[in-house]
């Protein structure tokens, strides 16, 4: 049986149930329930909170878990990325009194204040940064007017919170976070993490991709074909009319409208874009 550790409660354990949902696993009823069987599909799902998920999953007392990136570099375990999951996106930042600090390296030798210390710590001694890291729990803001840091490293949005503190951005990000698929350690590969993978990636696609069909002139055919390639080819089929042919193809979601004026320039008609809900690829 596959166990499988996924976030308790807020917006990433959400999401991560949907896609779950999505995927065809069974979905706990009661907020409050800690472990879930899903006879069906022979896995255990644990609920438990997020920045503790890749620890259970690197110490190997659980096979897989879904938590967030930068929770599993900041937890310095061997546990590790299977794939992203496009859901749960943030971006770590630097931010200090404006002038005060305006690069990376003058970092040196100051006071850095993070929920994600793990994390801090490594970027720095990456790049041969010598900083105290104070480690606060929630929010961070107020670290450097209460004296506490002079330099804060957390979750940016729209910067207006720090804004709001007094504080502005500098350097690159440190991290471009999502939610991941993680595993243990080890080369073998648990019972059942290969199917939850395929159907998680299943998932991704369907989110991605429409399914479009239209009917074209047989004689443009190769000129529409290349308008709407799909992932390997599109599939041609003759019809009544033996001078016209349908076409069915993979189109990105983001582009529908843009490949449908396309192909109606184009000459093709009866365009029309239906939801891939499953799929295997």
């Amino acid at each position: 049986m596959l166990r499988i550790a996924v976030p308790n409660k807020g917006s990433l354990a959400e999401s991560a149930a949907d896609m779950l949902k999505e995927a065809g696993y069974a979905g706990r009823h009661d907020a409050k329930q800690l472990v879930l069987h899903d006879h069906v599909n022979d896995v255990e799902f644990f609920f438990l909170r997020p920045r503790d998920i890749a620890v259970y999953v690197g110490s190997g007392a659980l096979d897989v878990g879904i938590t967030g990136r930068d929770l599993l570099l900041d937890s310095g375990t061997p546990a590790q990325e299977v794939l992203a999951l496009a859901f749960g996106h943030s971006t770590f930042r630097f931010a200090a009194r404006p002038a005060s600090v305006t690069d990376v390296a003058q970092i040196a030798g100051r006071r850095v204040a993070t929920s994600y210390d793990g994390l801090v710590r490594r970027y720095l001694a990456e790049r041969g940064v010598d900083a105290e890291v104070v480690r606060l729990d929630g929010a961070v803001e107020s670290a450097v007017q209460l004296g506490v840091a002079d330099v804060i490293a957390d979750v940016v949005e729209t910067g207006t919170t720090l804004r709001g503190a007094g504080l502005e951005i500098f350097g690159e990000p440190l991290l471009h976070s999502e939610a991941v698929l993680v595993r243990g350690p080890g080369s073998s590969s648990p019972p059942g993490l290969d199917v939850l993978v395929r159907r998680l990636q299943g998932v991704l696609v369907a989110q991605r991709y429409v399914m479009m069909d239209y009917d074209v002139p047989k004689a443009l055919a190769d000129a529409a074909c290349a308008v709407t390639p799909g992932l390997e080819s599109p599939t041609v089929s003759p019809l009544q009319n033996k001078e016209w042919v349908a076409v069915r193809a993979m189109v990105p979601r983001e582009t529908t409208n843009k490949v449908m004026d396309d192909l109606y320039d184009l000459g093709a008609r009866a365009i029309l874009v239906t939801t891939i809900h499953a799929c295997r690829i």
